[in-house]
């Protein structure tokens, strides 16, 4: 599976701020959804379980040193399945850091709004018109600077952004297209 950079959908909920962005990036890439029943809330649930285990380390790590500074945090996930099972992705629930602030038949927007920084993660699914069975994911992240802060924080993030989200997405199909 080929996960390629692309821009923004037009169609995204986030399109509309778009000029308001200090950072924003979107990765792509097909799936083949067989029989038509991947919703968005289930794409929504694999974006939670998909993470790299070095991506848990990191964001252990994250916390720990974001905490000192009084920056938010997810707090304690003793029960991450529960919560994960009980989680329908609606606006307004919350699964560690990210509320969920918009959903739609085929998009759903989570993020966080805190003192430094506003992020948004959209995760925006389409149809190809070609082949019934063939759907596109596009992975969308949005940055928004308040301070020096936010823009000191997200120096070291970058980088590894562009690592995670393409590793992320691959992850999220493969498991959609396993069921």
């Amino acid at each position: 599976m080929k996960v390629k950079t692309t821009v923004l959908p037009a169609n995204s909920v986030l399109k509309k701020d778009e000029n308001t962005f200090n950072y924003c990036d979107s990765y792509q890439a097909n799936f083949t959804d067989k029989d038509q029943n991947s919703s968005i809330t289930e794409i929504g649930k694999a974006f939670f379980t998909n993470e790299p285990k070095w991506v848990r380390v990191l964001f252990a790590f994250r916390n720990k040193v974001v905490k000192l500074i009084g920056l938010k945090t997810p707090g304690n996930v003793s029960d991450r399945q529960k919560l994960l099972d009980e989680f329908n992705c609606e606006p307004g629930e919350q699964l560690g850091l990210f509320k969920v602030f918009s959903k739609t038949t085929n998009e759903v927007v989570f993020g966080e709004d805190d003192k430094h920084l506003n992020f948004r993660v959209s995760l925006f699914v389409e149809e190809q018109s070609l082949d019934n069975n063939q759907r596109t994911l596009t992975i969308s992240t949005t940055v928004i600077f308040h301070n020096w802060l936010g823009r000191l924080y997200f120096l070291p993030v970058k980088p590894f952004h562009k690592i995670l989200v393409p590793a992320m997405l691959k992850g999220i199909l493969k498991q959609l297209e396993s069921k």
